[in-house]
C-alpha cells in the first residue's frame, strides 16, 4: 500500500493545506478505467468499470466485491440505493438491481433507450446527473468522421447532410469522402443533446443541443444544471456551460434535430448567424494552459470549509482539477475556474469525482484510449481552516468605473500591489480548436483591500466576451503563506 501526504507547497511557508491522496487497489482481473463512481452511505464506493464490471469497494477491508457485469462501455453511475444503481451504457440507461439481497444485481430494467445509434466509435453517452426535482438528465455524444456508420442503425436517420445513408456506411472508400460528412455529425436522433428524463426514467424529452463530447454534467449548489464539453471543432477550447432548456450551446450538427429545423445542413449556416443563435460560454478553460479535457462538476460538501458550496471539475490530461466560482451578470450565469489540486501527486486521468459522506472525495481515472489513467482515489483534506484562497469573484461597477471584487478566505497581509491581468478569446468557428486571439494586457487601477484583508477590488476595463486571466500569484496571509490556487481566469461573457 502507497500513501501519499500531498501539500500545497508555499513559497516561504511551510506547508498549509494538506490533502492525503491515496490509490486504491485495483480489483483483480478487471481493466481498471472507470466510467462511473458514487459513494454510498454506508462508506462504500460504487465503480462501474470500462469492460463492463460495477464493482462495490470496502474501504475497511480495501476489497471488492462484483455487483454485476456485462455492460458495455458504461460512462456513469449513480447510486439509487446500496442495491440499486443507475448505469450509462452506451445503448442505454439501465437500473441494475439486487433483489434477493446476495450482494449481486438480479435484475438489469432498461430505462431509456429512445436514442438513435449508427455504431460509431464516437457516439459515447454520459450521465445520469439527478436534478433537485429528481428528474434525471443524459447526455449523448455525436459521431466522429473518424468512421462511418454502419448498415444496421437505431432510430430515425436524418437526410439532412452531403451523404446518403450508403454512403456514410463505413467501407474501403470512407478516408475518400469522410471530409463531406462533416468532422462531427448527428444522423440520427438525440445526438449532440442533453436529454431530461422523469424521475422513474420513464418519459424522456429534448432538453437542449449544440454539445460535441460532453463528458461532464452535474448540478451546482443552486440546483443549476452544469455541462463540460471538450475541444474540438466549433469548439475552440473546452467550455463549461449553464444548460437552460431550449438553449443551442453552439456545435451545429444535432441542431437537424430540433423542432421546426428547415435551414438544411446547420454546418453550411454562416459562422456569424450561428453565433448570433448560440449562449456563450460561462466558463472556458484555456487549452493546455488550465485544462485540456474537463469531466464531471461536483459540488464541496460543508466539511470542505472554504471551499464548500463550489464546483470541482474533473480534468483528464493534467494533473489537476479546475474550481468553477459562478457570477451572476446582466441575467447571465458566467464565473472564475481556478487550478487547483497542483504540485500534488493527483495525477491525470481524473475522470469521475463523487463525495462521501464522511468529506473524503473518491476521484475515479480513465483513459478511453487518449491520455489519462485508470483506478480509484481517495482524498481527504485536513487543515482547512487555515487555507489561504479564493472563495467569491465578481464583476461590478461602481459609477462609470468596473472593478473585479475578489473575496478570499483569509486576511491579505501583502503582495496586492503586485497583481497583474490580461486577457485573450478564442474563435468560434468550424476548425478544430483555435489558437489564443485578441490576447493583450489589462491596464489596472490600484488594487485596494477591504478593512479586514479579505476583499481585493481591482479596477479595471473588461473586454466583452475575453478571459482575463488575474495573476495572484504574489499574495501573501499572515505566516507568509502563498495563495492556493494562484490565476484566476474570469469568462466576461457579459458585462455588468
Amino acid at each position: 500500500m502507497i500513501r501519499y501526504l500531498s501539500y500545497f507547497l508555499l513559497l516561504g511557508s511551510a506547508a498549509a493545506a494538506p490533502f492525503a491522496i491515496e490509490p486504491m487497489p485495483n480489483p483483480p482481473g478487471v481493466d481498471p478505467q472507470i466510467g462511473g463512481v458514487d459513494a454510498l452511505p454506508d462508506g462504500k464506493v460504487a465503480a462501474a468499470f470500462h469492460r463492463g464490471e460495477v464493482m462495490v469497494f470496502d474501504p475497511a477491508t480495501r476489497s471488492w466485491s462484483k455487483f454485476a457485469e456485462g455492460l458495455q462501455e458504461p460512462l456513469g453511475l449513480l447510486a439509487e440505493s446500496p442495491s440499486s444503481f443507475l448505469i450509462m451504457q452506451r445503448a442505454e440507461l439501465t437500473r441494475v438491481k439486487d433483489v434477493d439481497g446476495d450482494g449481486r444485481a438480479d435484475e438489469y430494467e432498461t430505462l431509456f433507450d429512445d436514442f438513435g445509434m449508427t455504431g460509431n466509435y464516437h457516439e459515447f453517452a454520459f450521465g445520469p446527473a439527478k436534478g433537485p426535482d429528481g428528474s434525471l438528465y443524459v447526455a449523448l455524444n455525436i459521431a466522429s468522421n473518424g468512421a462511418g456508420v454502419r448498415p444496421e442503425i437505431r432510430g430515425t436517420w436524418s437526410d439532412i447532410g452531403e451523404l446518403d445513408f450508403k454512403q456514410m456506411i463505413h467501407d474501403g472508400s470512407w478516408g475518400k469522402k469522410s471530409g463531406k460528412a462533416g468532422r462531427m455529425y448527428s444522423r440520427v436522433p438525440w445526438r449532440g443533446w442533453i436529454m431530461k428524463l422523469s424521475p422513474d426514467g420513464k418519459t424522456a424529452e429534448p432538453f437542449a443541443c449544440g454539445f460535441r463530447s460532453p463528458d461532464g454534467i452535474g448540478f451546482d449548489a443552486q440546483g443549476n444544471l452544469l455541462a463540460t464539453d471538450n475541444q474540438g471543432d466549433w469548439r475552440g477550447t473546452s467550455p463549461l456551460y449553464v444548460v437552460k432548456k431550449g438553449g443551442f450551446y453552439g456545435h451545429p450538427a444535432s441542431l437537424v434535430w430540433r423542432d421546426g429545423w428547415d435551414k438544411g445542413d446547420p454546418r453550411m449556416l454562416p459562422e456569424p448567424e450561428l453565433d448570433a443563435m448560440r449562449v456563450k460560454e460561462s466558463a472556458r478553460f484555456p487549452q493546455g494552459e488550465l485544462a485540456n479535457s474537463p469531466a464531471q462538476p461536483v459540488v464541496f460538501p460543508d466539511s470542505w470549509g472554504p471551499f464548500a458550496g463550489q464546483v470541482l471539475i474533473g480534468e483528464m490530461n493534467q494533473a489537476r482539477m479546475v474550481r468553477y466560482l459562478p457570477d451572476d451578470v446582466a441575467g447571465f450565469r458566467q464565473g472564475t475556474l481556478i487550478p487547483m489540486f497542483d504540485g500534488t501527486p493527483l495525477g491525470i486521468g481524473n475522470h469521475r469525482l463523487a463525495f462521501g459522506k464522511d468529506g473524503a472525495l473518491w476521484v475515479g481515472k480513465t483513459h478511453l484510449s487518449w491520455a489519462g489513467a485508470e483506478g480509484l482515489v481517495k482524498i481527504v483534506p485536513s487543515g482547512l481552516d487555515k487555507v489561504f484562497t479564493v472563495t467569491a469573484v465578481s464583476l461590478a461597477k461602481t459609477g462609470d468605473q468596473s472593478v473585479l471584487r475578489i473575496s478570499l478566505s483569509q486576511p491579505v497581509t501583502g503582495g496586492s500591489d503586485a497583481v497583474k491581468v490580461d486577457r485573450f478569446s478564442y474563435h468560434y468557428h468550424q476548425d478544430y480548436g483555435s489558437p489564443k486571439i485578441d490576447e493583450a494586457s489589462v491596464a489596472i487601477g490600484t488594487p485596494e483591500l477591504a478593512a479586514d484583508g479579505r476583499e481585493l477590488v481591482i479596477p479595471l476595463q473588461p473586454a466583452k466576451g475575453a478571459i482575463h486571466r488575474v495573476d495572484l500569484g504574489k499574495l501573501r496571509a499572515a505566516g507568509d503563506v502563498a495563495l492556493e490556487g494562484k490565476v484566476l481566469y474570469y469568462q466576461a461573457s457579459e458585462l455588468p
